[in-house]
């Protein structure tokens, strides 16, 4: 993000989408992101946390998700993202196999008409395990969790201490092109999740070219992926790739059928969406719901994408 900062610095970076949708939209600036992420990489130095340490994630569709990613790598820590919707047991496999030292989590997520207690998981995930020396707790849906004096601590607490620092500068670290970006799970769903090493120089060249390529982006386009940030798919087309780009990315929070069917193309008309990037899934769940709520909404994709499978026609 850094790259932008002279000439292009205040240009929205995130468009974050809440779940609920009478919430307005909140636009993000690449300036106020990277103030963001200084100040959350101040805090995880603050908290013993530097170059080669490893970070898990367990976060909702928010603009701390992405926060939290982006402050790592600028301190060289390596992230694993775990989707948020994934048990205490599938937490605690990808804890001890990563031999995570911290995780980043929250009071809870708003997903649809759930409310889903991360922190509790994470509590629950946590029993047994030797490695983990902090939690740190972001809020978002107020629900009352359990804090571990000594290894939990807030968020916001911890971003005003280093506000009354006055936020010191932190140089992105500097990395060799094999170093270790970040970790990232199978699903498990075929066997037991394997931990994919993503290195840092080969997979920002990816992201960066396939951005330009693939989706043909064009200056000035606004982005939805509607992958969450859990999957490669996210981490690539939601956070690595348009930042790279200085695009407009979308964060959304929910899905795509709530409150009603018409949800994103209800998004796509009020950010107003050049790409559309989704899953084969999320096509074929839409398809089967008819044409009459896309019809409802005013919208100009340039390109609409999918991945992971072909498409029947």
């Amino acid at each position: 993000i850094d790259r932008h900062l002279t000439t292009r610095g205040d240009k929205t970076a995130i468009l974050f989408e809440p779940n609920d949708p009478k919430e307005q939209a909140i636009h993000i600036t690449y300036r106020q992101l990277h103030e963001r992420v200084c100040k959350f990489a101040n805090v995880l130095k603050a908290q013993g946390i530097g170059k080669g340490d490893r970070v898990c994630i367990y976060l909702p569709m928010i603009p701390e998700l992405a926060v939290a990613v982006l402050a790592c790598a600028r301190i060289g820590a390596i992230h694993s993202v775990i989707f948020g919707g994934f048990s205490a047991q599938a937490i605690a496999d990808r804890l001890d196999d990563a031999g995570a030292q911290f995780i980043v989590t929250c009071d809870g997520a708003f997903r649809g008409a759930k409310d889903i207690p991360l922190k509790s998981v994470v509590d629950a995930a946590l029993v047994g395990n030797k490695t983990i020396q902090k939690v740190i707790v972001c809020m978002r849906t107020g629900t009352t969790v359990s804090m571990l004096q000594g290894r939990d601590v807030w968020w916001e607490d911890e971003i005003e201490k280093v506000k009354a620092m006055g936020n010191p500068a932190v140089p992105a670290a500097a990395m060799d092109a094999e170093d270790i970006l970040f970790i990232l799970y199978t699903s498990g769903s075929t066997g037991k999740p394997k931990g994919v090493v993503h290195t840092t120089a080969g997979y920002m060249v990816w992201t960066n070219y396939t951005f330009v390529n693939v989706f043909q982006y064009q200056p000035g386009q606004v982005h939805f992926c509607t992958a969450d940030i859990g999957w490669i798919t996210g981490h690539s087309f939601i956070v690595y790739g348009p930042l790279a780009l200085c695009a407009s990315s979308v964060i959304y929070e929910g899905v795509p059928t709530y409150p009603d069917a018409g949800r994103s193309w209800r998004i796509a008309q009020e950010l107003d969406v050049n790409i559309f990037h989704t899953a084969p899934t999320a096509i074929r769940a839409l398809r089967k719901l008819g044409p009459e709520e896309p019809a409802k909404y005013n919208y100009h994709f340039k390109h609409m994408t999918t991945v992971g499978e072909p498409i029947a026609p």
